[in-house]
């Protein structure tokens, strides 16, 4: 019955196969020593050797360690399927390719903790004052505060590994996998600086822009991205002193774009049905607002007006009323066109955002059946294509060079890697135009996200 338990524990993690373990010796189920010192032994964690109890008399452990880099990062190397099988065998059954299989393995264990020292303490030597040695001021120049709204990154490799956005507070720590900063660390920065974390991995640090805040608050709906609320700004030709009316408010994105364009001068009225929808685009305009007062020194447009309501029934809301563009985001519009018609500016834009196409298919058969002044322009669907654009590299991490036709094609080149494995900067200076590039479509694209609707009064 030993060799069946143990071909099952061996999948499971070291604590809970101890603890499987204890309970069957309770049972009177195991009594083999050995087999329990196997146990303990078959870890796949990073310091799995260094909790043996020190009263057990089991020999000390041969199986591969893993680096001090993957004990930073959290992450555990893969054991090859010879080393899981190796694993459960006796030791003294195991041939001479698998004790040089785990002499390799071991050797590169010491090479990327020697690797992984020298790295981190580069990055303490390095000073952190309030400002770099080589930065010079410019004027108009605001370093970060406490209450800011600031946004953390680490690439490696040319791919976003990190993003987080947060707001700057005394006391508290920016958390990762990849370490901790600390934020009173970063107050009295300058925006865009690159500060290490606990574990010496570096961060850039700097102030989100409108499309970025927008896409990473507190969100209750889904919010109208910035590629489709820009196309809509373009379709109703807002400007500043615009008076615009928008339905939907939603989680506030299109509020704050409306808000930046009508300046102010203008002003925006945003009507949302759903309470809970209308407290969280309150919430993020606020935010929103105290972020820019701090980074700016000045306020942000008071412009918005936020009415928690319904569209359809609000006449006596928009009595009096003349509105140079409508934004238009519901599950049903048509049945608020009515309302919403009469107080629009002959000639001006009601522009749509439907997410999915029945609904436009709705919409259009609403227009048909009434004897609203409408023109329907325009029906699109906004996509962007993210390319990756970048300089040839070599396997080493260098530059690959352009050849001339005369050269012959044996050279000794590595075919071209994306993933750099030294510093670009810190190479020899190669002339411009001698270094070919890669450029290929970004394998991650951004999908379907709405459908606009451009709609013209026109009186007839």
């Amino acid at each position: 019955m030993t060799v069946p338990l143990h071909l099952g524990l061996s999948f499971m993690t070291r604590k809970f196969a101890k603890a499987c373990v204890i309970c069957l010796e309770r049972h009177n189920v195991v009594r083999n020593k050995p087999f329990l010192c196997a146990l303990r032994n078959f870890g796949t964690g990073p310091n799995d050797s260094d909790r043996e109890d020190s009263s057990s008399n089991a020999p000390a452990s041969t199986s591969p360690q893993f680096s001090e880099r993957a004990s930073v990062f959290r992450r555990r190397r893969p054991l090859s399927p010879l080393e899981r099988v190796s694993q459960l065998l006796p030791e003294d059954t195991l041939s001479q390719e698998v004790w040089a299989l785990r002499d390799t393995r071991n050797t590169e264990v010491e090479q990327d903790s020697q690797s992984l020292g020298k790295e981190r303490e580069e990055a303490i030597e390095e000073p952190q004052g309030s400002f770099a040695p080589h930065h010079v001021c410019v004027p108009g120049e605001r370093p970060l505060c406490f209450g800011e709204t600031l946004l953390a990154e680490f690439s490696r490799k040319r791919r976003l590994e990190f993003r987080k956005m947060f707001q700057l507070k005394e006391g508290l720590k920016l958390h990762s996998n990849w370490g901790l900063i600390a934020h009173n660390d970063m107050e009295g920065q300058p925006a865009g600086s690159v500060i290490h974390t606990s574990m010496g991995i570096p961060i850039v640090i700097r102030r989100s822009s409108l499309d970025e805040f927008t896409l990473f608050m507190k969100r209750g709906p889904a919010i109208a991205y910035p590629k489709d609320a820009s196309a809509m700004l373009t379709m109703m030709d807002v400007t500043e002193g615009d008076c615009v009316l928008e339905s939907g408010s939603g989680s506030g994105a299109m509020s704050l774009f409306l808000s930046r364009a009508v300046g102010y001068k203008g002003s925006v009225l945003s009507v949302e049905i759903r309470e809970d929808h209308h407290r969280c685009a309150v919430l993020n305009y606020q935010r929103w607002r105290s972020s820019w007062s701090l980074r700016r020194g000045e306020e942000w447009p008071d412009n918005v007006h936020f009415h928690h309501g319904d569209l359809i029934s609000a006449g006596p809301l928009l009595a009096g009323r003349g509105f140079n563009s409508v934004a238009l985001d519901m599950v049903n519009p048509h049945l608020a066109l009515p309302a919403v018609v009469p107080h629009l500016h002959p000639g001006s834009v009601c522009a749509v955002y439907q997410a999915n196409i029945t609904q436009v298919i709705d919409l259009m058969e609403g227009l048909r059946c009434s004897a609203l002044p409408l023109v329907c322009e325009r029906i699109v669907e906004v996509q962007y294509r993210d390319w990756l654009v970048g300089p040839s590299l070599k396997k080493d991490g260098t530059f690959n060079k352009r050849k001339a036709p005369h050269e012959d094609d044996d050279d000794d080149e590595s075919e071209p890697n994306e993933d750099t494995k030294g510093d670009l900067n810190c190479q020899d200076p190669v002339q411009f135009g001698d270094v070919p590039y890669i450029a290929r479509p970004h394998p991650e694209q951004t999908g379907h996200t709405a459908f606009l609707v451009k709609l013209r009064k026109i009186l007839k």
